[in-house]
């Protein structure tokens, strides 16, 4: 099959464009608002709280630590309410929450306000963003899962290159004007994209896939099963769920520690400049986003648990690499594996669980992953920050971070598909 034809078949499978993927351009949009607003220009709003208010950097770094074990205890019961009423209504409640977040975090005045708005930010960002498009994504996608992921995933990593934009407006507006803009840009934008999201095909009459020819992707590996899917609580009997939610936390553990040390390492350590560092920082965005095109295409055609072990060893790799640099070329070799392995790991997360459990439960089954998971993300800030204390750099910190990632490629390497129930059948 040529390109043309082959493009055209996942595109178009039924002559008109697929519905499923206008929801992954409203995922992508909802993740590039999650990126842009929040997650990524985070760094730049802690600057200004500091200036204005005196605080020290453990109390405004504990916000973020914080929020982000909040959002693994969320995981559990934002995975149920998706899968019971599915992800439109759960986004919806979340925007109105987020926006509503970043309204009372413009007219903060003391440290338990500021960490309640921001908690209330958390938890909109989370109803209404990652964890909730996904299931949408799983359900209407199997062929073209990854893929489908990958390209929702490429909206939060413009958010990223797209902070400069926020920065202009916290140096322009000062940053409670910016919060303010920021909810209400949430509810012009944010809260009509959400409505484009399904949670089934059938709803529209449409089917997985938009109906493509299986010959579509020839080289695609093999399916677990045609069984029924796993409920949450025979995923959670399965190795493979362990091994997926631990290997998911080291790699995590390296993503957390990178967001909030690497710019002070760079300056602190090698003296860069901001200006240098933000260079570096906006090298591994482009790497990582080569990254997700990479990992989309081919986690629908390769084994989705082999690219994920060899994608924990290029964190590893690039780990010790910035950790022991002397040279630029050492830290450029670092943006480009943690990139790379970011960018390709990332959309394999959501698609691996799907291919493995099933799309019934998978929200369920994401949310009480996501509470093994996201200790990583909360764990590993606080440990590289400790570290530097005592020992005056990042060096040792880094290294010991670099090994949980190499334990995490056997985790994922350990991950074999768990066998399906099998389905009743009707007489």
């Amino acid at each position: 099959m040529n390109p043309i034809a082959r493009a055209n078949a996942m595109l178009r499978p039924s002559g008109t464009m697929f519905y499923g993927w206008y929801i992954v351009a409203g995922a992508a949009g909802v993740q590039f608002l999650s990126g842009i607003l929040w997650m990524q220009s985070y760094g730049a709003y802690v600057v200004l709280l500091q200036e204005d208010f005196g605080w020290s950097k453990a109390l405004v770094a504990g916000a973020f630590a914080l929020t982000r074990i909040e959002s693994g205890v969320l995981g559990p019961i934002q995975g149920w309410l998706t899968d019971r009423f599915g992800p439109r209504r759960i986004l919806t409640i979340g925007m109105l929450i987020f926006a509503l977040g970043f309204y009372l975090f413009s007219q903060v005045e003391s440290i338990i306000g500021f960490y309640v708005t921001f908690g209330l930010i958390a938890i909109g960002s989370s109803l209404g963003g990652f964890a909730t498009v996904m299931v949408s994504l799983v359900n209407w996608f199997d062929r073209h899962r990854s893929k489908a992921v990958a390209f929702s995933l490429m909206g939060y990593s413009f958010g990223g290159l797209s902070v400069p934009v926020i920065i202009l407006c916290l140096e322009a507006f000062g940053w409670r004007t910016t919060a303010m803009i920021s909810a209400g840009v949430i509810l012009l934008i944010g809260l009509p994209m959400v409505q484009l999201v399904k949670h089934r095909p059938s709803e529209i009459g449409e089917v997985i896939d938009g109906g493509a020819a299986p010959g579509v992707h020839e080289n695609k590996q093999p399916q677990v099963s045609d069984s029924r899917d796993f409920t949450a609580r025979e995923a959670m009997r399965s190795p493979a769920f362990w091994f997926i939610s631990i290997g998911h936390a080291c790699s995590l553990l390296t993503v957390s520690t990178v967001m909030v040390h690497l710019v002070p390492h760079l300056t602190e350590g090698f003296e860069y400049t901001l200006a240098q560092a933000g260079l570096v920082v906006a090298a591994l965005t482009g790497c990582q986003m080569v990254g997700q095109f990479t990992g989309g295409y081919l986690g629908d055609r390769f084994d989705k648990r082999i690219i994920c072990t060899i994608c924990m060893i290029f964190h590893c790799l690039g780990m010790v690499a910035v950790a022991l640099a002397i040279n630029v070329w050492m830290v450029l070799a670092f943006a480009f594996l943690h990139g790379l392995g970011w960018g390709t790991r990332g959309p394999l997360m959501v698609a691996m669980r799907a291919d493995y459990f099933g799309a019934s439960s998978f929200g369920t089954i994401m949310g009480f992953s996501s509470l093994i998971s996201m200790l990583g993300m909360s764990i590993g800030p606080i440990f590289a920050g400790y570290m530097a204390d005592v020992y005056g750099d990042y060096e040792l910190g880094f290294l010991i971070i670099a090994s949980f990632a190499f334990v995490g490629s056997f985790c994922f390497f350990a991950a074999t598909p768990p066998k399906r129930q099998t389905s009743p059948r009707s007489i």
